[in-house]
């Protein structure tokens, strides 16, 4: 397999204040190094948000500016954001035409949060955080608790602990097979 399977594949990222920073920044530095062109949307471009455990990330776009058929794939990262962002019309849009193109949508921990809001769960095989497994089952989702779930052109992991099964989970699903 070539060192960069993800050369000319682009993979969108949301970020806001109190993002989980591992679930961003190991599949982001990861991706990359597969040769992905990875963005990071936000409220507000050119904005650093703080993560978590304190660790910066810039977003390079606004939201409202994206538009799914410029991408592969998002990743919907955890932290207290999702509970944020959900609420934007924006974010739901845009999660839910990833999935109406048959796209990789990626949510590890609270990100489920962001698809739940999206109404893109329903008969989907998923996992995330033990604090939202309720709320991904009222949301119709099929739970599984299991380091990494692929279903279709899904892909969920629960913790920071699960990104070495959730990434390259991730990349086989952009790059078209699944498990």
């Amino acid at each position: 397999m070539s060192t960069t399977p993800l050369l000319n594949k682009r993979v969108l990222a949301f970020v806001g204040d109190i993002y989980e920073d591992l679930e961003l920044w190991y599949p982001k530095l990861r991706l990359i190094e597969a040769g992905a062109k990875f963005i990071v949307a936000a409220e507000e471009a050119k904005r650093t948000y703080a993560g978590k455990n304190g660790y910066p990330c810039t977003s390079d776009i606004a939201i409202d500016d994206v538009r799914a058929s410029d991408f592969d794939a998002i990743l919907l990262p955890g932290g207290f954001m999702p509970d944020r962002l959900r609420r934007l019309d924006s974010v739901r849009s845009l999660i839910a035409q990833f999935d109406r193109d048959h796209k990789c949508v990626a949510a590890i921990c609270h990100g489920g949060w962001l698809a739940i809001s999206a109404q893109v769960y329903r008969g989907v095989r998923v996992t995330g955080s033990l604090g939202i497994k309720d709320d991904l089952i009222n949301a119709g989702a099929l739970w599984e608790d299991a380091p990494v779930v692929v279903d279709r052109h899904f892909v969920s992991s629960r913790k920071p602990d699960d990104l070495p099964w959730f990434v390259p989970a991730m990349i086989d699903v952009i790059l078209g097979s699944s498990r």
